[in-house]
């Protein structure tokens, strides 16, 4: 490869024999440049599936374990449920009053579909889905990236109408395919097609191992700060590498069909928790190379079994999804609780990564450029109200953190629908209004130059954010 100074941009790759490395931004280049280019603005939607933890004020879980916070849009206290995002205070945003309209009387088991494309998806009869927010994103950031968007989940694939495994739909409404093989997100990422590619790199001890040769012809046209940046990158890649064999074998390994309260006893935690992070880390590679801007990632698939109803065992409990249908049981909300903290945990984790990395041109870190959501689309016992939302970063994209954001009426203590632990819950008539999350997208496409005024049918943006 020829590592001319004029030839190097932020498309640019290290290439080897079967393996093509995307390159960070380098200020050394970027300074060089006529028109230097612009630092990017990334996206990030994670979903899980079954809501979370809202027991009502007299239970005695209410004060712990109840994952709305209390208090105001300043001066709001976080309960156990996502006190481990204190640290982050300052660079979160948590959401109360939003909800897609055209299924708010739909079952929880069939409304992670629209999260992100607002569509009138319905509970049975004919089906038809519309575009994901961040499948506009990606049209309007794409050219500048190897791949539009990364589509993630740990099931992986479409699932099906309903029971959807994916986040990201096209123009058309169709599900674009997610991967869930870790393995299998490294090679999209960074080795190039060819007939012998997959044969040397799986005879080699490292991909890496192609590329040392032209890292070292490229350190000597760099600063010393942007050398610095490159060990750092191709250290995180080596150290993700090592990782992934080891998260496959969490993917790969088949449920046991046992008792769902015993399922905690059939896998080891830290398989779990290694192939959780794992994913997060390929996100940050693949924003951190500039391969992708966009990405979704989705933590299963409503009422469903597969790889996603082993991750609680990361906290010592039984299958995920059976926590929501177990909260009136010893400990139940507690359990619930402990489960949507870990997923908060992780979150957290990758957002302070995001911030530990700066800009490569002086533009505030990587979390000042970034908005990740994190979100459900039910919230109290398959109850498709009140998304439970988080959002970080975004700062140098106008977002504004360190708040707690309610929308509507009627709803002000987050009581609407608490409580509830059967099936007949989500029928009941709830006289809170919501607004429209789709009012939200509108926001973050703007705030992205999508220029735009609508998503799904509802026109404007989400006021105060």
């Amino acid at each position: 490869m020829n590592f001319e100074t004029a030839s190097l941009n932020r498309r640019n790759f290290l290439c080897g024999t079967g393996v093509a490395l995307a390159l960070p931004w380098f200020e050394t280049f970027a300074a060089e440049t006529a028109t230097p280019a612009k630092t990017p603005k990334r996206f990030l939607s994670v979903y899980h599936p079954d809501g979370v933890g809202l027991p009502l004020k007299e239970d005695p879980a209410w004060k712990d374990w109840s994952w709305f916070p209390r208090g105001g849009e300043k001066d709001f206290e976080l309960t156990k449920v996502l006190d481990v995002l204190e640290p982050l205070r300052s660079e979160i945003t948590i959401y109360s009053g939003l909800s897609h309209p055209a299924v708010r009387r739909v079952h929880g088991h069939s409304n992670a579909d629209q999260y992100l494309t607002g569509a009138a998806t319905g509970g049975h009869g004919p089906y038809k889905n519309s575009v994901s927010v961040d499948q506009v994103i990606a049209e309007h950031t794409g050219e500048f990236t190897r791949h539009a968007s990364l589509v993630m989940s740990t099931n992986g694939g479409i699932g099906a109408p309903r029971g959807s495994q994916t986040q990201s739909y096209n123009r058309e409404g169709r599900p674009i395919p997610a991967m869930n093989k870790p393995k299998q997100i490294f090679d999209t990422l960074f080795v190039t097609s060819g007939k012998d590619a997959a044969a040397k790199l799986a005879r080699s001890k490292s991909s890496l191992d192609f590329l040392i040769s032209n890292t070292r012809s490229l350190g000597r046209q760099l600063s010393k700060h942007d050398q610095q940046t490159l060990q750092q990158y191709l250290d995180a890649v080596r150290d993700t590498e090592v990782k992934l064999a080891k998260a496959q074998k969490w993917i790969d390994t088949p449920i046991p069909e046992v008792d769902a309260s015993n399922l905690h006893l059939e896998a080891d935690p830290k398989e779990a928790r290694l192939y959780f992070e794992t994913m997060y880390e390929l996100i940050y590679l693949a924003f951190l190379s500039d391969s992708t801007r966009v990405s979704t990632f989705q933590l299963g698939r409503e009422n469903g079994e597969g790889p996603h109803d082993l991750l609680s065992k990361a906290v010592g409990l039984g299958g995920a999804h059976g926590l929501t249908h177990a909260v009136k049981k010893p400990n139940g909300w507690k359990n619930l609780g402990t489960y949507n903290r870990y997923q908060a945990q992780e979150f957290g984790r990758f957002v302070q990564k995001l911030k530990d990395t700066p800009e490569p041109n002086g533009d505030g870190n990587m979390l000042d450029n970034t908005f990740a959501m994190h979100g459900s689309a039910s919230s109290s016992f398959h109850l498709s109200r009140n998304y439970p939302i988080i959002s970080a970063g975004g700062k140098n994209l106008g977002f504004r953190n360190g708040r707690y954001l309610k929308f509507g009426s009627g709803n002000e203590d987050n009581q609407a629908g608490a409580g509830i632990v059967s099936d007949a819950g989500w029928r009941g008539k709830i006289e809170a209004e919501e607004l429209p999350l789709a009012q939200l997208f509108v926001t973050i496409l703007q705030r992205f130059d999508v220029e735009t005024d609508t998503f799904a049918g509802y026109t404007g943006p989400l006021e105060r954010v």
